[in-house]
């Protein structure tokens, strides 16, 4: 890149001096003045692009940021010098940046995780932080990490998609966003499952933008992710705990706190531990709610919840029993050679003590044919209103 071979080392530690030598915030006004300072005859494209890549190096994403501005970029990934990944959402590949070495890329993982308010070093190797942009970044230094300091950086797009784009991408066939639709104007809770990667937050951001105007819903979430297209949406993020380990709200509590707050729909960002509890009981108290997690596939999410209830305490038959009168459904993405697509939605039943996730809609995602799985009478009955989740 042309800003790339303007900015060499010199001009860099020029400017870097010059901006954090002087108080207040680093802004593209302040750094190209010290360009200017600098008696560099760059022109005045040459500024510019001396400025944005200086920017950059300062208060943004570093040599990342030219990748996190292509508006298909979801997720970057830095394992090395010369290991640069992003995803397009059609899996891995080489990005064409590189570092200098495993110290700029230490340096920029400080960077970062310090803008978000907590510290990486030898006593906190592993961080995760929310920037300001829209980027979640985990870092992780050595010797935790054994091949040198790593990042990973997920982009947060404002760009909420309706069902009709996620229709005509491929990721939704047409039947399956008629049970959307209807999970949703009949306000059955339901949670979206799948790998990471596969597409749960753009999913549940574009179904929470189907309520009705004049529902309040209520986000929980461990790092604000989800931004549904809705008028009246409030957010608690997780706060965690500072460096003498104390001040942390964890997702359990703000489950409980969100409840003060009068949700017409709660949701929980990421189900993935003992807040599990206290979202079951909220929906069995009358509250409609959502959420994501983490499965390989939708029959497996019976089991995840059978262990997400274990770390909260309850036995497997109680977490059964609530989650089958709690959950309507699980709508299962998976990542294929084509992209993100929807696979299964499945409907929620116990019997004898165990919980059970039986396909109702399922896509062969090779040939996309759609088939009608055991669990579609229980489901097409959930959304007419006339069944619970215990089935005979």
């Amino acid at each position: 890149m042309r800003s790339a071979r303007l900015v060499d080392a010199e001009l860099l530690e020029t400017v870097r001096q010059r901006v954090l030598s002087e108080p207040g915030p680093v802004t593209p006004a302040r750094i190209a003045a010290a360009v200017n300072e600098s008696g560099r005859l760059l022109g005045t494209a040459g500024t510019l692009a001396a400025v944005e890549a200086i920017t950059a190096e300062l208060s943004g994403l570093g040599p990342l940021q030219t990748i996190a501005k292509d508006p298909s970029v979801t997720d970057i990934f830095v394992n090395g010098p010369e290991e640069v990944w992003l995803d397009r959402g059609n899996g891995l590949e080489r990005a064409g940046v590189r570092f200098g070495s495993d110290e700029a890329i230490r340096a920029l993982a400080v960077r970062l995780v310090a803008a978000g308010g907590r510290r990486l070093d030898d006593s906190c190797p592993c961080v995760d932080v929310r920037l300001a942009g829209g980027y979640r970044v985990h870092a992780v230094l050595p010797p935790v990490s054994a091949s040198g300091p790593l990042i990973s950086v997920r982009i947060r797009r404002e760009r909420v998609f309706s069902l009709e784009e996620l229709e005509r991408s491929g990721m939704v066939m047409a039947e399956q966003r008629s049970v959307l639709e209807a999970l949703v104007e009949r306000r059955v809770s339901y949670l979206v499952s799948g790998a990471t990667g596969t597409g749960k937050t753009t999913l549940l951001s574009t179904l929470l933008g189907l309520s009705a105007p004049s529902e309040r819903v209520v986000l929980v979430e461990d790092a604000a992710e989800l931004n549904p297209e809705h008028g009246h949406v409030v957010g608690l993020e997780v706060r965690h705990s500072n460096v003498e380990g104390s001040g942390g709200v964890d997702l359990a509590e703000l489950v409980r706190q969100a409840l003060r707050m009068r949700p017409d729909r709660l949701v929980v960002g990421e189900c993935r531990g003992a807040e599990v509890r206290e979202l079951l009981a909220a929906l069995n108290t009358g509250h409609s709610g959502a959420g994501t997690i983490h499965a390989n596939s939708a029959e497996s999410v019976a089991a995840r919840l059978a262990a997400l209830g274990a770390l909260a305490g309850l036995s497997s038959e109680a977490t059964a029993l609530q989650a089958a009168h709690a959950i309507g459904a699980v709508v299962h993405l998976e990542r294929t050679p084509a992209g993100r697509r929807l696979a299964t939605i499945g409907a929620v039943a116990e019997r004898d003590g165990r919980l059970h996730i039986e396909p109702a809609l399922m896509r062969d995602v090779s040939t996309d044919q759609l088939d009608r799985g055991p669990g579609w009478a229980a489901l097409a009955a959930r959304l007419a209103g006339t069944s619970g989740g215990k089935r005979p």
